[in-house]
């Protein structure tokens, strides 16, 4: 069970790992060995993910995340199958911490009448300027 607080916990059957060639780092074994990872979570169909992170999640995820509601995640930086299993671990745990924060409510907030009258002198104190810049008028 991976626990993401404040209430987010995942199965570790719910996850679903692939292994596949990876193409980066890796020497002669790059054509040998599949050591990229794809890790996939069945994000709609997860129990333990409330509602409100699933569509913040959505949002975060962006492209990882199919129409089907489907979080795939690929490591391949490193060379070996462990490190890049962690590491794509580390980033869907990552991706869930920062879908759980609810973002801050918005303020609404006024233009103070003293801000308002400032913004109006200094534009006619830049309209007096373009003025002076013109061609006097032929008389």
């Amino acid at each position: 069970m991976i626990e993401i607080p404040p209430r987010i916990a995942i199965a570790e059957e719910e996850l679903r790992e692939s292994f596949v060639r990876a193409s980066g780092p890796g020497g002669q074994n790059v054509n040998k060995v599949s050591t990229a990872v794809r890790l996939s979570l069945d994000v709609l169909a997860s129990p333990g993910i409330p509602p409100a992170v699933k569509d913040r999640l959505a949002r975060l995820a962006g492209r990882r995340m199919t129409p089907a509601g489907l979080l795939v995640i690929a490591a391949q930086r490193f060379r070996s199958l462990e490190q890049n299993r962690q590491d794509a671990r580390e980033r869907l745990i990552a991706l869930l911490r920062e879908a759980a924060v609810p973002p801050a409510p918005r303020v609404a907030t006024r233009v103070s009448r003293t801000q308002k009258r400032k913004r109006v002198e200094e534009k006619k104190v830049r309209a007096g300027v373009k003025q002076m810049r013109a061609r006097p008028a032929p008389e």
